[in-house]
């Protein structure tokens, strides 16, 4: 199967185009070598996807017919993506959390008391 149609068909990128547009730029990679999107793929393979700040990577474990429900996808693929970039991301994502209180359009929660509040006075 080819790289790009992999990529969507195991929900790792949400369109194919998406998929193609990756391995152009060099966002995807096959056994560690930037890839072309009509790469052949097939199980023992590892893939690593770059989802800013770092490196998913996967094993495939199976390639599918086409594409499969999420539930699916864990018999397909296996994480091995060390687990010190797993908590590199997960800082990341708690930095660029809009924490409460900042200047500019208020959260639904916030809107909501907003309104709240002025239909009490």
């Amino acid at each position: 199967m080819r790289l790009d149609k992999f990529l969507w068909c195991v929900r790792l990128c949400k369109t194919r185009s998406l998929a193609t547009e990756a391995c152009r730029k060099g966002r995807a990679l096959l056994n560690e070598q930037e890839v072309r999107p009509s790469m052949e793929v097939g199980a023992g393979d590892t893939i690593a996807v770059r989802r800013p700040p770092i490196w998913r990577r996967f094993r495939i474990l199976d390639v599918p017919a086409s594409r499969v429900g999420a539930k699916l996808v864990p018999k397909l693929l296996e994480d091995i993506t060390p687990f010190a970039d797993l908590e590199k991301a997960e800082i990341a994502r708690k930095v660029h959390a809009r924490p409460d209180g900042l200047p500019g359009r208020p959260t639904k929660r916030q809107r909501r008391d907003i309104d709240r509040f002025r239909d009490d006075a």
